[in-house]
């Protein structure tokens, strides 16, 4: 009770403050000065004004106490800072337990080093939102689905960082539903951030997703950098990082293992997408690393119905892992994936290097339309060194609608002692090759060509991110006026 009642006395002072106009000074500059014994310094794409710590609403780092309410309170209070320089939210040193909550707009979520924030297991902290519309149903199951643990929607400057903070899913309880097929919803991602612009997630080691890692959906000028995400490796559906008919987007220096695809690429299903209408492109992709026995490296598809257009991936390696750049498709999505650019992959343990499905069937409902045939085209790969694969290449187009302008040009593969007597296995495409080893297929013949790659620098490649940095007391209990 008299812990409550303290909580509340600080929340209406505070509520107090902002009301009264104070708005030039933070929860920090409030306190008085202690002895600081650390500064962080944090690339961010925009540096707050006012800083708080989760401590300041309520929060207990004991792993036990659920700190939804804490999260959503520090939240409330400080998007009213929003138009005064906006403000920071620190989650210092503990274990803090704690249920969906929302993020706001010129706003960072920055995750302290020794800081776990762990995903509930009580599903009633998990509230349900609507389906997304490109999707016409839920991934798990045709009700709704969980909102995710970080979220966000109709965002501006949106930040989640740390210096390598951890957020912990605790998907095992979910796993063990999908899997007992006990799920009416979808199951929740780590973060989504959804209808949002300028958004960055960065810095931070993310484990044990329920689903899907990190979803920016219907979003641009999208940042993903630094990110170690980490997931069994035969866990349902714990995709790394899925953008979704977003703009504009960088990914790189990251690090994935995982259950599913390093990154899919996605943009709505079947007559969903087709109907949102709302692609992925320009997406650049670098210095990037996947670990996934079952998926794919970067997966385009299989949900592609709005278009996935002009993605650039370089200096990408995987590590026993099913296949290089996969593109999944099917009858019945439309649309097109095409002006696709890799260089610079190495492989080692691989079962495919290249891989392109025509037949990947799953449909939300029988109310897709047959004759929605993909365009794929435009598809080029260079500079590659694979080692110990079983095939070389699975390529498969669709009858009657097959996948054109493939250019694969300077590829080194070498087998695994027990290869394939089949290396290329090819239909219904066609394209050119260049001094690739083992010799492909007759679909993909031999032509003095060195394959394209985009000599321009899309937009989101000249951002550059500002150096942010918070001062915490000698107990890191709280922030530091400096």
């Amino acid at each position: 009770m008299e812990f409550s009642r303290k909580f509340h006395a600080i929340e209406a002072l505070i509520s107090a403050i902002f009301l009264l106009g104070f708005l030039g000074s933070s929860v920090a500059e409030r306190r008085a000065v202690s002895h600081a014994t650390s500064t962080i310094s944090f690339p961010a794409l925009n540096c707050r004004k006012h800083n708080a710590v989760l401590t300041d609403f309520g929060g207990v780092g004991d792993g036990k106490t659920s700190n939804t309410q804490a999260f959503k309170a520090a939240i409330a209070n400080l998007s009213q800072l929003a138009a005064d320089g906006g403000a920071q939210l620190i989650v210092p040193p503990g274990k803090w337990l704690t249920g969906s909550f929302n993020l706001t707009s010129h706003f960072t979520l920055f995750v302290h080093k020794d800081a776990v924030i762990l995903g509930a297991q009580d599903e009633s902290e998990w509230p349900l939102l609507p389906i997304l519309p490109s999707y016409g149903r839920g991934r798990d199951a045709p009700g709704g689905r969980f909102s995710s643990l970080i979220f966000g929607t109709n965002l501006t400057d949106a930040v989640i960082t740390g210096n390598n903070g951890t957020i912990d899913g605790q998907g095992a309880y979910w796993w063990k539903k999908f899997k007992e097929n006990k799920l009416t919803e979808t199951r929740p991602y780590l973060i989504e951030i959804m209808y949002s612009n300028q958004v960055q997630i960065s810095n931070l080691t993310l484990v044990n997703s329920p689903s899907w890692n990190v979803h920016p959906v219907y979003s641009s000028d999208v940042i993903i950098q630094h990110l170690t995400i980490l997931a069994p490796v035969d866990s349902p559906n714990t995709d790394g990082i899925d953008p979704d008919s977003c703009t504009n987007t960088r990914i790189e220096d990251s690090f994935v293992v995982s259950g599913d695809d390093c990154i899919a690429v996605k943009s709505g299903w079947d007559q969903y997408g087709t109907k949102f209408n709302m692609p992925t492109k320009h997406l650049v992709i670098r210095r990037f690393t996947c670990i996934s026995p079952d998926s794919a490296t970067i997966a385009l598809g299989s949900e592609m119905s709005g278009g996935i257009q002009d993605v650039r991936a370089e200096d990408i390696a995987a590590i026993n892992t099913q296949s290089g750049v996969r593109i999944k498709t099917a009858v019945g999505r439309g649309a097109y994936v095409k002006d696709i650019y890799v260089r610079r992959m190495k492989m080692t343990t691989m079962k495919y290097v290249f891989w392109m499905t025509g037949s990947y069937g799953s449909h939300p409902d029988p109310g897709f339309d047959p004759s929605a045939l993909p365009i794929i085209k435009g598809i080029n790969y260079k500079d590659i060194v694979a080692d110990n694969v079983t095939y070389s290449a699975r390529l498969e187009g669709i009858e009657k609608d097959p996948f054109t302008d493939i250019c694969i040009s300077n590829v080194n593969i070498k087998l695994t002692t027990k290869p394939k007597e089949l290396q290329w296995n090819c239909t219904d495409v066609q394209g050119v090759s260049n001094r690739v080893i083992p010799d492909p297929c007759n679909l993909l013949p031999e032509k003095e060509i060195d394959c394209p790659f985009p000599e321009d620098r899309l937009p989101i490649e000249d951002v550059k991110l500002k150096t942010c940095s918070v001062s915490l007391s000698s107990d890191n209990s709280y922030l530091l006026y400096s």
